[in-house]
């Protein structure tokens, strides 16, 4: 999507901030004990409240209203029977749709633990870098680039299989895979008011994703803790606009 016009930025607003706050409000709610069906109960009912639908649900006909993934899962976890308990890795997907606008937006932590997690902060920090090379006229390529030399730099890997994303009238839609690591296949230029997520998966190790065998949650390859963060954020001329932050 290419914002435009002012009510189109209204309605990204909107729904970002719905998501972001359904997303800090499932996070502060995890605890040892629940199960993730319990935590994704919350994520419905809080969307449902808004007056938001779950976009993997009614794009994707995703079985939860939300993504919850944990230690060895690292994406598009299905809600279920699943209890979580102390230190678990868990991460949360929440990706919603309102009178016709789509955000999406996720986080990884770890449960119930004293100490900071250096991965989550590492992760939060790699997001971070990757916002900052969005601009107008700046090469996509300078997202992936700049994630990937922080990843070196700390001793990371990224997935190399999942990858940002245009969204804004659908989930995903043009500039469709926008990778959060470096290559030089990448030649596309950023627009002012493109609008898009910027979501590195940050591994010990793992490089690609791949499908566990119930046709939705994706393992690293090879297996190794990952964590993601993702904000949807809009082009201006002087940068980043965050579109998905808390109301």
């Amino acid at each position: 999507m290419t914002i435009t016009r002012q009510d189109e930025l209204d309605g990204m607003q909107a729904i970002g901030r719905i998501v972001a706050n359904t997303l800090q409000a499932m996070i502060r709610a995890a605890e040892p004990g629940m199960t993730t069906r319990e935590l994704d109960d919350l994520g419905r009912r809080l969307l449902d409240r808004a007056g938001a639908a779950s976009a993997p649900e009614t794009t994707y006909d995703f079985p939860g209203a939300t993504c919850i993934s944990v230690n060895e899962e690292i994406a598009h976890g299905i809600p279920g029977d699943r209890l979580l308990r102390a230190g678990d890795l868990v991460n949360i997907d929440v990706s919603a749709s309102k009178d016709g606008f789509f955000a999406d937006t996720g986080a990884s932590f770890r449960l119930a633990t004293a100490q900071p997690d250096r991965l989550c902060k590492d992760g939060h920090r790699a997001m971070q870098i990757g916002i900052a090379q969005v601009a107008a006229g700046k090469p996509l390529a300078g997202i992936g680039a700049s994630i990937g030399r922080f990843a070196e730099k700390r001793g990371y890997t990224l997935i190399r299989n999942l990858a940002s994303h245009g969204v804004g009238r659908s989930l995903h839609e043009y500039p469709e895979e926008i990778a959060t690591w470096p290559t030089r296949a990448e030649r596309r230029r950023i627009t002012k008011g493109l609008v898009l997520t910027v979501e590195p998966f940050l591994s010990r190790g793992g490089r690609m994703a791949d499908e566990a065998g119930d046709g939705w949650t994706l393992h690293s390859v090879p297996p190794a803790e990952t964590v993601q963060f993702e904000h949807t954020v809009v082009a201006t001329p002087r940068g980043a606009r965050i579109l998905t932050l808390p109301g």
